[in-house]
């Protein structure tokens, strides 16, 4: 067991990794009572050693760490590395490069839509994942020896199941396709946090663009609010009182206390002048400046049953290629293609137009139909 508390000896680990051709990265961190995600401990697993890094530790510089995730000849593994990735570009500025993910290469090689980490690591390294400090608290020092222990037990595996991942790619001739997946994992903008377009996440069921103007602005001024505390956004407004604000705009505090849930600590504190403030200055844009409603998707009437042969049609073809149905297409992804055959979804390009979006159209156009010999189902080309 290796907690390494002290830069010089990060800087020593860090070097002994730097030959390498790649190193397993796993972190612990808190997000519960904070806007950003506290980073806990940090566990690298080179080819001969593994340690874990506490960034907690007064006086430790992560700039060796840095330093080597930044490596452009050094691959770096993670398992669902999103989260990974979000708090090394807040600290850092920028996304550990060249990086793999074993989760998205799981459902590449035929490991179903979620499989779980302890999953992979029992079927592909013969380990067995100790889950029994899931729930610990990260950021209490001294960290105990089973926490460490814990932490460790997640990134050693690691590196076999890459090894063997990376074997099986190799067989089945797909790193492009989880080259494609990987690029979105990569690109900068998939972390990059606009303030003005937070309003896009709220699932709207009516309204106006006069409400969408508002809407937009408190939710901008949340954001920021949260970031600038460092609070978990709905510690401050929780979203159904977003919406009630902009849908009924209130013109003074005694108003705004009539929302539901809001205290009066709230209301009479800064929080609530700048409540008001952000409405008004809403209210007073010209409505050139208000935001379009969402469009919205409608459905052609009885496609139903269209759709659901094209999910009977994509688990068929996900199950014979190997590969998650939900890396293929989505239920949303089916509705599209069902509705029409230029639907710009991803299941009808590249590598998903090949495995299924190709067989999709033809299934919609009467070339191939479903039928069922036994309890398998078959597909029976008409053309």
């Amino acid at each position: 067991m290796t907690l390494i508390a002290d830069t010089s000896e990060l800087a020593e680990f860090c070097k002994r990794q730097a030959g390498a051709d790649f190193i397993a990265v796993d972190t612990e961190f808190m997000r519960d009572r904070t806007y950003w995600p506290e980073l806990c401990l940090v566990q690298v697993a080179g080819p001969a050693e593994a340690a874990a890094i506490d960034p907690l530790s007064p006086g430790l510089d992560l700039a060796p760490l840095l330093q080597l995730l930044a490596d452009p000849a050094l691959l770096k593994v993670f398992h669902a590395a999103r989260q990974d990735i979000e708090i090394f570009v807040k600290i850092a500025g920028a996304i550990p490069m060249p990086l793999f993910d074993t989760q998205v290469a799981a459902m590449v090689c035929g490991f179903g839509d979620s499989a779980s980490y302890e999953t992979l690591a029992g079927k592909l390294a013969g380990a067995r994942i100790d889950k029994s400090a899931r729930f610990t608290d990260w950021s209490h020092r001294p960290l105990t020896e089973r926490q460490v222990k814990y932490a460790l037990s997640d990134v050693v595996p690691l590196r076999k199941v890459y090894e063997r991942l990376h074997q099986t790619l190799d067989r089945n001739g797909r790193s492009a396709w989880l080259a494609e997946e990987i690029a979105v994992l990569t690109d900068p903008g998939t972390y990059a946090l606009d303030p003005r377009q937070a309003w896009r996440r709220f699932k709207l069921r009516g309204g106006n663009r006069r409400m969408l103007a508002v809407l937009r602005e408190l939710a901008a001024w949340r954001e920021l609010a949260a970031q600038q505390r460092n609070l978990p956004r709905n510690r401050l407004l929780r979203d159904e009182q977003l919406l009630e604000i902009a849908a009924h705009p209130p013109a003074s505090l005694s108003d705004l206390a009539r929302t539901r849930g809001i205290g009066k600590g709230f209301v009479d504190g800064k929080l609530g002048l700048e409540v008001l403030e952000t409405v008004k200055r809403a209210l007073e844009l010209p409505a050139s400046e208000h935001p379009e409603m969402p469009p919205r998707r409608e459905t052609p009437p009885g496609i139903g049953p269209l759709v659901d042969l094209l999910r009977v049609l994509l688990k068929l073809r996900a199950e014979e290629h190997g590969v998650a149905s939900r890396l293929v297409a989505s239920a949303e992804d089916l509705e599209q293609i069902a509705a029409s055959d230029e639907a710009e979804v991803p299941a009808l390009h590249g590598w998903r137009r090949d495995v299924f979006g190709e067989d999709a159209l033809r299934l919609k156009h009467a070339k191939l139909a479903l039928t069922a010999a036994g309890n398998q189902i078959r597909l029976v080309r008409m053309e």
